[in-house]
C-alpha cells in the first residue's frame, strides 16, 4: 500500500501530461472543422491546417520527449506513447505532411507547385516556434513537478555521435521513413497507418540515443531551438541538410535510377 502511494503523485503527473497531449489533439480537431467550414481559399485553407497539424505534433513531441526522461520502471513505456500517439497523428491529420521533408518530396515529384510549397513551409515554421513558446507558457504554470519553464530554453545537446554518423543516421531515418510513405500508399489506410506508426517507433528505437531521431527539421526547429542559437552550422547539418539529403536520395533512387536500370534490363534482354 506504501508503495502504491509513493507511485501515486509520479501516476498524476503522467496521466496530467498524457490530457494535456489529447486536450491540444481535440482542440487543433476542432479548429480543423472549423476552417474546412469556413476557409474556401486553397492558400489560406492549406496554410491554417498545415499550420495546426505542424503544432500538434510538436507539441505532444515536446510533451513525449519530458515523459521519456523520468526512466518509468517500464523501459517500453515511452514506445508505447511513441507508437500511440504516431496512430492519432496518422489519424487526425490527414493531408499534411507537417514536415518541410514531406513539402520537398511532393515537389520534386511534381505533385506540388512551389507556391503552394512555399506557403506550406512557412506554415510549419510558424507552428514550430509557436508550440515551442506555448509549452514554455504551459511548463510556467508547473502543472507537473516536472514542469519547468527554464526547461524550453536551455539546449539539451541530442546528438551524441560525431557529426559525419549523426548525418548519416538523419539521413537514413528520413530515406526510410518517406520511401515508405510513398511506397504504402496502396495500402489500405487501417493497415497503413500501423506499419507507419510502427515503423517511426523503430527508427526512434534504433536512432533515438544517437540522434534523436527526428528526421523532421520542423520539429527538430522546434525541440532544439536554443541548440540551433549555440551550435546553428551543426545543427543545421543534421538536422535541416541531412534529412534533406535523404530525400533527394530517395527521389533519385526510386523515380530515376530504378526506372532507368528496368528500361535498361527490359532493352537487353529484347536484344
Amino acid at each position: 500500500m506504501t508503495a502504491l502511494r509513493g507511485l501515486w503523485p509520479e501516476m498524476q503527473d503522467t496521466c496530467t501530461s498524457l490530457g494535456l497531449m489529447l486536450s491540444i489533439v481535440l482542440f487543433m480537431g476542432l479548429a480543423r472543422v472549423v476552417t474546412q467550414q469556413q476557409l474556401n481559399r486553397p492558400m489560406a485553407h492549406a496554410f491554417v491546417l498545415e499550420f495546426l497539424a505542424t503544432f500538434q505534433l510538436c507539441f505532444c513531441t515536446h510533451e513525449l520527449q519530458l515523459l521519456s526522461e523520468q526512466e518509468p520502471r517500464h523501459p517500453t513505456w515511452p514506445l508505447m506513447l511513441i507508437y500511440f500517439f504516431s496512430l492519432v497523428h496518422s489519424l487526425t491529420l490527414v493531408g499534411t505532411s507537417c514536415n518541410p521533408c514531406g513539402v520537398m518530396m511532393q515537389m520534386l515529384l511534381g505533385r506540388m507547385s512551389a507556391e503552394m510549397g512555399g506557403m506550406r513551409l512557412l506554415a510549419q515554421l510558424i507552428g514550430a516556434l509557436g508550440s515551442r513558446y506555448c509549452m514554455g507558457a504551459l511548463w510556467s504554470l508547473e502543472l507537473t513537478k516536472y514542469h519547468v519553464r527554464d526547461r524550453s530554453f536551455a539546449c539539451r545537446d541530442p546528438i551524441q555521435v560525431d557529426l559525419p554518423k549523426a548525418v548519416i543516421i538523419e539521413a537514413i531515418c528520413s530515406f526510410i521513413f518517406h520511401s515508405a510513405l510513398m511506397h504504402f500508399q496502396e495500402v489500405r489506410t487501417q493497415l497503413r497507418i500501423h506499419l507507419l506508426s510502427a515503423l517511426i517507433t523503430f527508427l526512434v528505437y534504433a536512432g533515438g540515443s544517437l540522434t534523436g531521431a527526428v528526421f523532421n527539421p520542423a520539429l527538430a526547429l522546434s525541440l532544439h531551438f536554443k541548440c540551433f542559437d549555440e551550435a546553428f552550422l551543426q545543427f543545421f547539418i543534421v538536422y535541416w541538410m541531412a534529412p534533406s539529403l535523404g530525400i533527394l536520395l530517395m527521389v533519385l533512387v526510386f523515380s530515376f535510377f530504378l526506372p532507368w536500370l528496368y528500361n535498361n534490363n527490359t532493352t537487353n534482354k529484347k536484344e
